[in-house]
């Protein structure tokens, strides 16, 4: 039963995040404000459409926390990195453009890899709650990822920049599950005392960083592009972590490490197809460039 309640509320936190992530990049991408700027979320907060769009994806987030408090890391995220499948084709008619075969090839090849990435190694569950001596080394791997794609999105424009501003969001989207699932878990034994530990001040930080990024993503190109960036980097990121912070397993054999390697290059592979899709060519001629600052 267990198992049950996590793979549905995976799937229908999916289903949820692909929706509200369409909603959003709408608004986005009709903002014209300049990426990794704070005065974008201050935009975005006062826009109703938008906010609807986040209550989505904050639904999707509780779903998905019900599901990591039933299930590990390595069995949620590879369905939850399954809502490319459910955008994709709304996308589609939102721009009133059919799925090619070469769309569906690209999403297709980028859910598979992923699956194959994290479904190789058999779930398992590991400790959830460390201290935070144990997460400094996260912390500072994800900081210096994010760094690096922050410094090269502002160096950069059109479809670059949408895949570096999304590899950091994926990046932050990782951490953030990772402490989700350690602050559920928190939940579920010291209650409201879980305010006197440091993990939902750090899921807060990280959830705002991840929205900055995030929507930066969103409103400099195509959502086409950048939710399959996302989809890959954050549940790999997320497993990672799982792995060497909760000791959930990992591949536990050369094939299987063979076949996580597969798995990581067809998801990239994927990407790569998905960046000259139509869709994504139709999204990119339907909105204008954001607006320049100075």
């Amino acid at each position: 039963m267990a198992t049950t309640i996590a793979v549905v509320g995976a799937l229908a936190a999916a289903l949820c995040f692909a929706v509200g992530s369409i909603v959003q990049q709408g608004v986005a991408r009709e903002s014209g404000e300049e990426a990794l700027r704070f005065g974008l979320l201050w935009h975005l907060v006062r826009q109703p459409r938008w906010v609807a769009g986040m209550g989505l994806d904050a639904f999707s987030f509780v779903i998905q926390g019900v599901a990591l408090a039933f299930g590990p890391l390595t069995l949620v995220q590879p369905l939850a990195a399954t809502d490319v499948l459910f955008a994709l084709p709304l996308i589609a008619r939102k721009h009133q453009r059919r799925l090619t075969r070469h769309d569906m090839a690209g999403a297709l090849t980028v859910t598979g890899g992923i699956v194959v990435f994290l479904a190789v190694s058999p779930p398992t569950s590991g400790v959830s709650t460390l201290p935070i001596t144990t997460w400094i080394p996260v912390f500072g791997v994800v900081g210096a990822v994010v760094a690096v794609a922050a410094v090269a999105a502002l160096r950069v424009r059109g479809r670059p920049r949408v895949i570096w501003l999304a590899a950091a969001a994926g990046s932050l989207y990782g951490l953030l599950d990772a402490l989700t699932k350690s602050t559920v878990d928190l939940l579920t034994t010291h209650g409201a005392g879980t305010l006197a530990h440091w993990e939902p001040y750090a899921l807060m930080a990280t959830g705002v960083l991840g929205a900055l990024f995030g929507q930066s993503a969103f409103g400099a190109g195509a959502l086409s592009l950048s939710l399959p960036v996302i989809d890959t980097l954050e549940p790999v990121g997320a497993v990672i972590i799982g792995a060497t912070v909760f000791g959930e397993q990992l591949a536990s054999s050369p094939a299987h490490l063979a076949l996580q390697i597969t798995g990581g290059v067809a998801a990239a592979a994927g990407i790569a197809l998905l960046s000259r899709s139509t869709i994504v060519e139709a999204e990119t001629r339907a909105a204008p460039e954001p607006a320049q600052h100075r």
